[in-house]
């Protein structure tokens, strides 16, 4: 199929990415890597007037050290230099491990992180893991910038809370403390395939070796990231053991509501996810001693 007919325009600077934006509102859209996009447009899902094109805007990708041991990363930032930078493995090893998950080299060559958050698809991996990892996204437009955290950030199937002339220019997460160990999971029908529920885990343990912060962030359990708030709570103060890790991953199956599909029923969507969750955390407490 073929998109309706649209109007193009590369961006030379954000200023004019973000003018353009403020004349078209919800009738233009950004196209960075455009993995997401052109298929939607090419069954005509999504119909823009205006497409703005980011790729020329050399200053939205790359990663650079934040305030407070944060890392920011650009939004047009690539799938493949992510998982080519040693410090994303130091830095950020959660999303280490997550990257080969998702979807396929090919589509890790041009996709960005920041035009898959601003996707919002709740079966994606990356934005269980910014939720996981209590991140924050920021925005700009012409008439200023804010930032938003994860949880807020992601309000329904494929919606963000950006307005209609807002762009997603950065994201912004915590290097990974010392004591901690993390975690990335998932089950598909193939590899490459969206996820038929992961799991994304990161543990914290005090001088005494018990849990000081406990972090669990699901994909497709909903019709956005899920952050499983009762069962990372239900951990802290305690030595993570089997008894801890099976009330976990029991809290998380009662939180989540998976919508289900011709490949995986809410029950056995609901079952993987109890399953995953116990895995995930016994790997990453495993890991959270190693480093104690």
């Amino acid at each position: 199929m073929k998109p309706a007919p649209f109007r193009y325009v590369a961006a030379h600077s954000i200023e004019e990415a973000l003018q353009l934006k403020a004349e078209y509102g919800d009738e233009a859209r950004f196209l960075a890597g455009g993995q997401s996009l052109v298929p939607t447009m090419n069954f005509r899902l999504t119909q823009p007037a205006m497409l703005i094109d980011i790729n020329p805007l050399a200053e939205l990708a790359g990663v650079k050290s934040g305030a407070a041991e944060c890392v920011r990363i650009g939004a047009l930032t690539r799938y493949r230099n992510l998982e080519r930078d040693p410090a994303t493995e130091r830095d950020l090893p959660l999303i280490h491990e997550a990257l080969p998950h998702i979807a396929h080299p090919q589509i890790r060559n041009r996709g960005t992180i920041g035009g898959n958050l601003a996707h919002a698809d709740p079966a994606s991996e990356m934005p269980a893991i910014v939720v996981a990892l209590a991140g924050r996204l920021h925005a700009q437009s012409t008439k200023g910038e804010r930032w938003i955290a994860a949880p807020d950030f992601f309000v329904g199937a494929l919606t963000t809370a950006l307005e209609p002339d807002e762009m997603l220019t950065e994201i912004e997460l915590p290097v990974a403390p010392s004591h901690s160990g993390s975690c990335f999971m998932e089950v598909s029908r193939r590899r490459g395939d969206f996820a038929i529920i992961g799991v994304a885990c990161m543990v914290r343990l005090d001088e005494d070796g018990r849990c000081a912060e406990a972090r669990i962030g699901l994909c497709n359990a909903g019709d956005r990231p899920v952050f499983a708030a009762d069962a990372s709570e239900s951990l802290a103060g305690r030595p993570i053991g089997v008894p801890e890790i099976k009330e976990a991953a029991e809290l998380v199956q009662n939180a989540i509501d998976p919508g289900g599909s011709i490949h995986a029923s809410k029950d056995f969507q609901r079952h993987i996810a109890g399953v995953l969750t116990a895995r995930a955390l016994a790997a990453a407490n495993e890991r959270a001693r190693r480093e104690h």
